[in-house]
């Protein structure tokens, strides 16, 4: 008798172990580190075959160096940097991802008339925030001139993968790059199955599935007041992007004048305006990080009327003497509800 109670209570356990080892349970893993001169984080739900952060994290930074030694500006080596050594009048063959974010962002560049400039970098360069020591100092109009004179998205031909410069103009991808490091990583997560996460590099942010309690993942707009601290805005996205676009963190002051990290192509100066935040709901993050800058370029008036004309997903924060004012486009109201 005694051996049946034995046998049937080993039985029973057997049971548990083979059915809790059968009925799989998601959970939440994460990890972070270092990239384009920011951070990136990654969120997702396990799946059977990944049931952990290490089995991601190599292949994740891979291609985010990858990324990096294509578009950055500040790698002299890079394939974006060879590409502006060329004197004007030559071609280069281009990765194919290259090809795709100088694509996106000539599109950006006639969208918006030419405010956004894919080939801004001689401006943004002599103001200081480009690769080199960084002075913190105005340029005289002079070498402003001088600068614009070599700024226009239109001498910049991409046919295919061939990429020719008309004129001696430098191609600069910080204002997308980094969304494109995005919609990269995401590939690699869903190349391995994981069907529900969250990638953010630098801020810009994609999402895709649902947690498994069937709720989707909210994302905090994070308020100029407050930085990182204090949001302005949380919504809920599921497979779409979110990039935000501010003039509030990355600036320099000289005699009492604050120096905006965005400079705007027409004028050669950074912008004066008082629209502090954009953020752009899009399908992929390259061209809501591209769209996101050129409203911040465009200002609060035009921003709007460009984001509205063109069914952009936009949430336009302005400052006012008395804090801030939303203003968010016909197609961003969804999100707010």
């Amino acid at each position: 008798m005694r051996k049946k109670i034995l046998f049937s209570a080993f039985l029973l356990i057997a049971i548990a172990v083979v059915y809790r080892l059968s009925v799989f349970t998601p959970e939440l893993a994460s990890f972070s580190g270092p990239t384009m001169g920011t951070t990136y984080t990654v969120k997702f739900f396990t799946t059977k075959d990944v049931n952990n952060s290490s089995d991601l994290k190599d292949d994740v930074d891979a291609a985010l160096v990858r990324v990096n030694k294509l578009m950055s500006t500040y790698d002299p080596n890079s394939e974006l940097s060879l590409f502006n050594k060329l004197p004007e009048g030559q071609s280069a063959n281009v990765s194919e991802d290259m090809a795709y974010v100088i694509d996106k962002a000539l599109l950006i560049s006639e969208m918006s008339g030419g405010e956004y400039d894919v080939t801004i970098g001689p401006l943004v360069n002599l103001w200081g925030f480009g690769p080199g020591k960084r002075e913190d100092k105005v340029p005289s109009q002079e070498l402003i001139d001088e600068a614009k004179s070599r700024v226009g998205y239109h001498y910049l031909k991409l046919d295919g993968r061939r990429l020719t410069k008309e004129k001696d103009i430098y191609v600069d991808l910080s204002s997308i790059a980094k969304g494109y490091g995005v919609d990269v990583v995401a590939r690699v997560l869903q190349d391995r199955g994981i069907e529900s996460y969250l990638v953010e590099v630098g801020g810009e942010i994609i999402s895709k599935g649902l947690k498994p309690d069937g709720t989707p993942w909210k994302i905090a707009i994070e308020s100029p007041a407050g930085g990182h601290d204090i949001a302005e805005r949380i919504i809920s996205v599921t497979d779409f992007a979110v990039a935000t676009s501010g003039d509030y963190r990355n600036y320099f002051e000289k005699n009492g004048v604050r120096y905006s990290h965005t400079i705007n192509p027409v004028t050669g100066r950074p912008i004066t305006h008082r629209l502090v935040s954009v953020t752009v709901v899009d399908k992929t993050t390259t061209m809501a990080d591209g769209l996101a800058t050129a409203i911040t370029v465009l200002g609060p008036e035009k921003g709007f009327e460009f984001a509205q004309q063109n069914g952009i997903a936009a949430y336009l924060l302005v400052k006012t003497d008395f804090g801030f004012e939303e203003h968010p486009s016909d197609a961003f109201k969804s999100y707010l509800e």
